[in-house]
C-alpha cells in the first residue's frame, strides 16, 4: 500500500515538473534560443557586435516584421494570408501613379494602404461569410491582387524620383534609427495592446482556440475573422510603402515569397497553427532569429541556400515543439 501512494506521489511529482517545463518552454524557449544565438554570433564574429550590426539586422527585418505582426492576427484566429506579397505589389504601383497624378504623399500613402486593406477585408469576408479555407482564398486573390497590379502599371516598372517619398524608407530617425524601424515598433506596440489588452484581442483568441465554445460565449466570430483579415491588409500596405521607398521604384512583381518569412517568424516566435495561442513579444522574437539567420551566416561567410535551409528546418522545429506542447497540455 506505501509502495503504490509512493508510486502515486512520484508520478503527481514527474506530471507537475512536466507540466511546469512545458509552461516555461513556451513562454522562455524561443527567447533562449535567441540568446544562445546572440552569443554564438557574437563570438564567432567581432563585426556582429557592432551597433551598426544591429540597427541594420533591425532595418533588414522591418518589412517582414511589419507583414508578421499582421500574419499573427489571421493565425491566431485560425487562417492563413498567402495573399500578402501581391499586396506589396499593389501598394507600390498604386504609390508610382498617385505620385505622378497627384504629388501628393500623405494622400498617396491613405489610398495604397486602404486598398490593401480592403483587399484583407475582402479576405475576411469570403473566409467568414462563406466558410471557404483560408489557403484557398487567399492562394486565388494572390493572383488576382498581382494581376491587378499588372494592370494598373501596364505590367512596366518606374523609377521614383519624389525625395520626400524616399525618405520614409531610407530616412533616420536623430540621424540613427531607420523610420522603418521606428515604424516596425510603433505597429509591434500597437498590435500588442490589441492583442493583449483589449475585448478584441480576447476574441482573436477564442475564435481560434474554439469557434465553437466562442460562439456560444458570444463571440461574433463572422466580425471578429473579418477585422484580422483587414488587420493583415493594413501591415501589408504600411510594408509595402516601406518596401517601394527604400528600392525607389515602383514595381509589380515585387513580394514573391514574402509571406513565407511572415509564416516563419510567426511559427517560429510561438504562434500555433492550430489557432488560438500566441503573443506579440514571441512573434518579435521570431523576426529577430531570422534577422540572426540572414546577418549572421552572411557575416560567418555560410552560403546563402543553407540560409534558406535553415530557415525551412527552424519551421519544421516550432511546429513540432507546438504539437509536443499540446500533447502534454
Amino acid at each position: 500500500m506505501d509502495r503504490m501512494l509512493a508510486n502515486k506521489n512520484q508520478r503527481r511529482i514527474l506530471g507537475m515538473d512536466q507540466t511546469e517545463f512545458s509552461i516555461f518552454m513556451r513562454r522562455y524557449g524561443i527567447g533562449i534560443v535567441m540568446l544562445g544565438m546572440i552569443i554564438i554570433l557574437a563570438v564567432v564574429s567581432p563585426t556582429f557586435r557592432k551597433p551598426n550590426n544591429i540597427i541594420s539586422i533591425l532595418l533588414q527585418v522591418s518589412i517582414n516584421g511589419i507583414l508578421a505582426l499582421g500574419m499573427v492576427f489571421v493565425i491566431t484566429a485560425g487562417g492563413i494570408d498567402l495573399s500578402i506579397g501581391s499586396m506589396l505589389a499593389l501598394t507600390s504601383v498604386i504609390v508610382g501613379v498617385m505620385l505622378d497624378s497627384t504629388g501628393n504623399i500623405a494622400l498617396t500613402c491613405v489610398v495604397a494602404v486602404a486598398a490593401t486593406t480592403l483587399f484583407g477585408f475582402i479576405n475576411g469576408l469570403l473566409v467568414a461569410k462563406f466558410n471557404m479555407f483560408p489557403f484557398v482564398v487567399t492562394l486565388a486573390t494572390q493572383l488576382v491582387i498581382r494581376g491587378v497590379a499588372y494592370i494598373v502599371s501596364g505590367g512596366y516598372a518606374a523609377s521614383l524620383a519624389n525625395a520626400a517619398f524616399k525618405n520614409i524608407g531610407n530616412g533616420k530617425v536623430f540621424d540613427v534609427i531607420p523610420i522603418p524601424v521606428v515604424i516596425l515598433f510603433v505597429i509591434a506596440i500597437i498590435a500588442f495592446i490589441i492583442m493583449h489588452w483589449t475585448r478584441f484581442g480576447r476574441y482573436i483568441y477564442a475564435v481560434g482556440g474554439n469557434v465553437h465554445s466562442a460562439t456560444a460565449s458570444g463571440v461574433n466570430v463572422f466580425w471578429t475573422r473579418t477585422f484580422s483579415f483587414a488587420i493583415m491588409g493594413f501591415c501589408a500596405g504600411v510594408a509595402g510603402l516601406i518596401m517601394t521607398s527604400r528600392i525607389a521604384a515602383t514595381q509589380p512583381n515585387i513580394g514573391v515569397g514574402y509571406e513565407t518569412d511572415a509564416i516563419a517568424a510567426c511559427v517560429i516566435g510561438g504562434t500555433s497553427f492550430s489557432g488560438g495561442i500566441a503573443t506579440i513579444p514571441g512573434t518579435m522574437i521570431g523576426i529577430g532569429i531570422i534577422g540572426l539567420i540572414y546577418n549572421g551566416m552572411n557575416l560567418i561567410g555560410i552560403d546563402s541556400y543553407m540560409q534558406t535551409i535553415t530557415k525551412g528546418l527552424l519551421i519544421i522545429g516550432a511546429v513540432m515543439l507546438d504539437l509536443f506542447m499540446n500533447k502534454r497540455k
